[in-house]
């Protein structure tokens, strides 16, 4: 916990106290339009008996973890489905009615269930713990002491401090204020900051983007505005997931072709055909269950659980599952470049003194400039470790009033009683923005921003109104301060990496354009000689949407242009992810279809990201995109599977009651082909590296492969089985023919397998020749052949299943070829 003591003389003395007003805050809460008036203001906060006495009366911000659900509902979501409940009912039917080997499949749902609720556990685990790692902790007073503490120990009454980025965690009124603009845009959609002073309320949920000062909390836990409008949504929420939405369709569309299959099945097999009850039951049952792709969900569920504990381990925190999703489908990346391509640390390397200004006098101005900001941005620090205070910690001047950097002006402010009582005046920012436009002084910038250089313009101003529209005017520049930025030794390869998937980088910053630029080509990235300064960007969105194609670099963009950006690329069919760690990033990052904020960020940008890199390293995008593909690509793999197997149950269950004959598999066949043809190699398949760009349209993508093949072994399964009955006769028949329509299917199946498993590596190759293996020990070993009634009798009519086999696995060739001409891979 970092603590420091409130130093009473420098703190400001809050505004007089006034009765609370109906402001546009006010009527955010409907509930509430009358507020009460503001607690008298503590500047030392609650004592710790006044914060236990809180903490008793229940008066904390317990609020939902948006990260994580409970233990208890992860079971709930992996035991009450709608086809377990089915399958379950069958399975109690089958213990009472069938030898133990026809009851398999339940237990194979018992063990599937129970690693399914381990994996997510072991994702709770991995995401609860990240999230501490990552927690906003609020600096609040308590005994006259500032300290940080986590948002879920704030208590009613508290005294809050806040700084540039820090968000707002619970409703309050303003306490003190130091030049605090706030951002309530992700709250009422009004993009302008506002001005805070002594006696405002201020909303949860909304962020500081400049200045500074303390608030005491007037609302806490679920009472808070955000709260009430996040209380569902902060529990374990998704973003929009077409893996999950596609598989939620599939399982619709199944249910509606499983029900009415089932009923006719029940009905062949139980009331028209006159055979023995519990084998006609068996069988029944052994026609249902196959129809139903249990394992899908569960093997999604675990692809992005085991996807959530890998990035883990790479300090990424995932705070919505699906974005793991959402960043392998992306296909524009933008990039804020302080913090992602460049560190977040500058030295400086040289002051210019401008028309014959003493330098000395200029690192005085540099010095008190540094002092006049408690909270620093990494500019400002820059120069303060360059020219630091006096040992006593006091500039030798005196600080009258200060303006904070912000974004959207591009300059800070500060104004002086100078040594010998001369009061000044200074602005500390963009040159570009602070001189007018062909000023000289921009032509001797402009080769210092090509080398990649950071330069601000220190530059003196009339009066001592900082604040004033035109402030800037007439400014008179006095000296260039000379900035050289960190690059990230892993920001070159990250691209590189970008550029190499066809995902299109753009690096968007508030600094010069051509000094992004100049950063950006040194990290190798393709057209960073296309620049554009974003006040020269069109404000039509498709003309946006054009510059934004044309061009790789931007600069000068404000925070509202950032999200406009997003927008205009949205609007061309574009899926976006925006990097960033500033407050100028939170909008765009709101907006993007994958926020992606760096672990030191500020609080506002780690709350709206979806991932959150802890280590701040921009070289984990690379992994994420990775775990993202290897869970889209092999999800759709192992749901082709999953489906053919769906498909030619049902058409298996048509065929028999459309042609009145007994169903030709008990449940411990199928049992032993869904294992050896589809769970296991689907639980490794699912879990393997999977480099191919994400595809839109996975229920067509899967549909179009699991339909034709379902079709095709269906009815080569069929064909055998008709045959075999005009084969075989006398007792022991229906097994005979039962072994060799499973035969078949076996073989079909593996096929299935064989193309799905491609490109062949060793480990693919031997998983298929271990399935093989598996159903030739069966065949070959006595007591497995009784285990799952498999006898082949004779020699004709096994190697004529094999000869229709071998047949469909060439149409299968054909079918699988021509389905990716024709409509794509």
């Amino acid at each position: 916990m970092t603590q420091r003591a409130l130093d009473s003389s420098g703190e400001q003395t809050p505004g007089p106290s006034r009765p609370a007003m109906i402001d546009a805050g006010a009527e955010l809460d409907p509930v509430h339009p009358m507020e009460p008036p503001p607690p008298p203001h503590r500047p030392g906060g609650l004592t710790t008996a006044e914060v236990a006495e809180r903490v008793a009366r229940g008066e904390v911000n317990d609020v939902p973890v948006r990260s994580s659900r409970s233990v208890t509902e992860i079971v709930r979501a992996n035991v009450l489905t709608r086809f377990n409940l089915i399958i379950g009912v069958l399975w109690v039917i089958m213990l009472f009615v069938a030898p133990i080997q026809d009851s398999l499949f339940g237990f194979v749902i018992v063990a599937n269930t129970g690693i399914g609720i381990i994996q997510e556990w072991r994702a709770k685990k991995t995401l609860d713990s990240l999230a501490v790692i990552g927690e906003a902790k609020p600096t609040v007073r308590r005994d006259g002491v500032a300290a940080e503490i986590s948002t879920h120990e704030i208590v009613l009454g508290d005294v809050i401090e806040l700084g540039p980025g820090d968000k707002v965690v619970v409703d309050g009124t303003v306490a003190e204020a130091d030049s605090l603009e706030i951002d309530e845009s992700l709250l009422t959609g009004e993009a302008d900051p506002v001005i805070k002073r002594a006696g405002d309320p201020v909303m949860s949920g909304s962020f500081v983007v400049a200045g500074g000062g303390a608030f005491t909390a007037t609302k806490v836990g679920r009472e808070a505005y955000a709260a009430q409008l996040a209380e569902e949504a902060s529990r374990f929420t998704l973003v929009h997931s077409e893996l999950r939405s596609g598989i939620s369709t599939i399982l619709k569309y199944v249910t509606w072709m499983m029900v009415p299959t089932a009923i006719g099945l029940i009905i062949s097999q139980l009331v028209v055909k006159d055979n023995n009850f519990k084998d006609s039951v068996a069988r029944t049952v052994g026609g249902i269950v196959p129809m139903i792709p249990e394992g899908l969900v569960l093997l999604t569920s675990v692809a992005f659980a085991i996807g959530v504990v890998r990035l883990g381990r790479k300090q990424c925190l995932v705070q919505e599952l699906p974005a793991i999703e959402g960043l392998a489908r992306v296909d524009v990346v933008c990039l804020d470049k302080t913090g992602t391509l460049t560190e977040g640390g500058m030295d400086v390397t040289e002051v210019r003194p401008l028309n014959g200004s003493d330098e000395a006098y200029v690192q005085e101005v540099l010095r008190t400039f540094g002092a006049s900001d408690p909270r620093p941005n990494a500019s400002l620090q820059a120069i303060i470790d360059a020219y630091p205070a006096d040992g006593d910690g006091k500039a030798a001047w005196t600080v009258t009033d200060a303006m904070p950097f912000s974004s959207a002006r591009k300059y800070s402010g500060a104004a002086f009683t100078e040594a010998d009582g001369t009061a000044s005046a200074w602005l500390l920012g963009a040159p570009d923005v602070l001189l007018a436009e062909g000023d000289a002084t921009l032509t001797e910038i402009e080769q210092l921003n090509k080398q990649g250089l950071r330069v601000l313009l220190l530059a003196r101003v009339q009066g001592d109104d900082l604040d004033a529209p035109g402030a800037a005017a007439g400014a008179a520049p006095t000296a260039l301060v000379v900035l050289e930025q960190r690059l990230r030794p892993d920001a070159g390869d990250t691209l590189a990496y970008f550029a190499d998937q066809n995902v299109a980088t753009k690096v968007i910053s508030g600094d010069n354009a051509v000094s992004v630029g100049a950063v950006a080509g040194k990290l190798g990235l393709a057209g960073a000689e296309n620049t554009l300064d974003a006040r020269r960007l069109p404000t039509d969105p498709d003309e946006m949407a054009t510059a934004m194609e044309q061009n790789a670099v931007f600069g000068r963009v404000t925070p509202q242009q950032k999200r406009d950006m997003v927008a205009a690329l949205q609007s061309r069919g574009h899926t976006v992810a925006m990097t960033g760690d500033g407050v100028n990033d939170v909008l765009a990052l709101k907006d993007a279809d994958i926020g992606v904020s760096m672990g030191s960020g500020s609080e506002a940008t780690r709350a709206v990201a979806q991932i959150v890199l802890l280590n701040n390293s921009f070289a984990t995008l690379p992994s994420v995109v990775a775990e993202g593909r290897r869970v889209i690509g092999n999800i759709t793999r192992v749901a082709t599977l999953f489906l053919t197997k769906t498909v030619y149950s049902v058409l298996l269950a048509i065929l028999v009651v459309c042609t009145q004959v007994e169903y030709p598999f008990l449940p411990r066949h199928l049992t032993l082909l869904a294992t050896l043809t589809i769970g296991v190699p689907a639980f490794f398949l699912a879990l393997a590296p999977n480099k191919e760009r994400a595809q839109p349209h996975f229920v067509r993508r899967v549909m179009r492969y699991a339909i034709p093949s379902g079709i095709i072994a269906a009815a080569a399964t069929f064909a055998t089985y008709l045959l075999a009955r005009h084969h075989y006769t006398g007792e022991g028949a229906l097994d005979a023919e039962t072994s060799a329509a499973t035969l078949t299917l076996f073989l079909v199946a593996m096929w299935v397998l064989a193309i799905i498993a491609r490109p062949y590596t060793w480990w693919r190759i031997g998983l298929v020749a271990a399935m093989g293996l598996g159903f030739l020990i069966v065949l070959v070993v006595p007591w497995l052949q009784d285990f799952f009634a498999l006898k082949l009798v004779g020699t004709t009519m096994p190697w004529t299943a094999v000869g229709i086999a071998v047949a469909a696995a060439v149409l299968l060739e054909f079918t699988w070829r021509w389905v990716g001409r024709r409509f794509g891979a």
